[in-house]
């Protein structure tokens, strides 16, 4: 690893001679303390970053510090990126982690300025992520059955919440059981950058969630008998797993909730391509397609940006005009 030249500039200049993977952990470090960054966004900052400082210890030799990187270099880099085969996506999203870490190092007085910010992001084609009907959706939640699922009730309660409530996969996984307010009727959800956000709890997710959490209850008190363990996590894999072991909690993981979202929507009649991301797509999309103001979506779905909520405008205008090609005289 690039490492300072001598400790005379190392006491001058202790930011910017430091090695690269040192000013990428401290950066992290920020990420993580700071701003609660997840564990999947430091993973895939953490690879990003590690690349592109070993790709240039090994093309500019001549490059020591991180002061001396200039623009034309990370061009150069995304470029190789591309040429090897790497997706513009791919390539958008290594530009991505690179800007943040040079807006961390200028905001910090490593370099003087985010030269970073000085290189264009690869044009990517805008793809509208592809939506359920309102009737497909409630096709597929309404009929979790053996057939489908290897736990009905919390199956059935994984798809209420990720379609009823709009939350993320990984703000799925981390609910704990005290984050359920019945009384106000709304759920706890702890977003990106551990924002907190209140949900509404509707009755058909109150109701497949009162179910699972009965038979939570009486798998963990059947397998551990009388020692009266327990676990904080409210979705547990079905062979509770890891619960009484030192550090862990028997979550559900991300992956298992992608398995299962995939696996009872493929056998109710959806696409190979759905995720959990797509019931959340589809929970935003429904309410402004019956008339809910886009600032609340906004809320419930706990976007920091306007504009990242203005994404579902674009899929009701495509379904506008398509109803408008069909109906209306003058289109034809």
């Amino acid at each position: 690893m690039i490492q300072a030249d001598t400790e005379a500039s190392k006491h001058d200049h202790p930011s910017t001679s430091a090695p690269f993977a040192a000013l990428v952990d401290e950066y992290l470090r920020v990420l993580a303390n700071e701003r609660g960054s997840s564990a999947h966004t430091l993973r895939a900052y953490r690879r990003e970053l590690m690349n592109f400082a070993v790709d240039m210890a090994e093309r500019y030799a001549a490059i020591e510090t991180v002061d001396k990187i200039e623009h034309l270099h990370i061009r150069t880099y995304l470029g190789v990126q591309l040429e090897r085969g790497l997706s513009k996506a791919s390539t958008a999203r290594a530009l991505a982690a690179i800007r943040s870490w040079f807006k961390w190092l200028a905001r910090s007085g490593r370099v003087q300025q985010n030269v970073a910010s000085l290189v264009a992001t690869p044009k990517l084609p805008k793809h509208l992520p592809r939506v359920p009907s309102i009737e497909q959706m409630n096709r597929v939640v309404d009929n979790v059955d053996d057939d489908a699922a290897s736990w009905p009730a919390r199956d059935k309660a994984i798809l209420e919440l990720l379609y009823g409530c709009g939350i993320r996969n990984a703000e799925l996984t981390g609910l704990n059981v005290r984050d359920i307010q019945w009384g106000n009727e709304t759920i706890l959800v702890r977003g990106k950058g551990q924002r907190q956000r209140l949900v509404p709890l509707g009755d058909t997710a109150a109701y497949a969630l009162r179910v699972y959490l009965a038979e939570r209850s009486a798998r963990l008190a059947a397998k551990f008998e009388a020692k009266g363990i327990d676990t904080p996590a409210m979705f547990l894999s079905l062979k509770l797993r890891g619960i009484g072991k030192a550090g862990s909690e028997g979550r559900l993981t991300t992956r298992s909730v992608g398995r299962i979202v995939k696996r009872v929507a493929i056998l109710r009649g959806l696409s190979a391509d759905v995720h959990p991301h797509t019931l959340r797509h589809a929970f935003g999309t429904h309410l402004l397609e019956e008339g809910a103001d886009l600032r609340a979506i906004q809320e419930l779905l706990g976007h920091e940006r306007l504009s990242t909520t203005q994404r579902y405008t674009q899929l009701t205008t495509s379904q506008l005009e398509a109803v408008y090609d069909k109906t209306h005289p003058r289109a034809r």
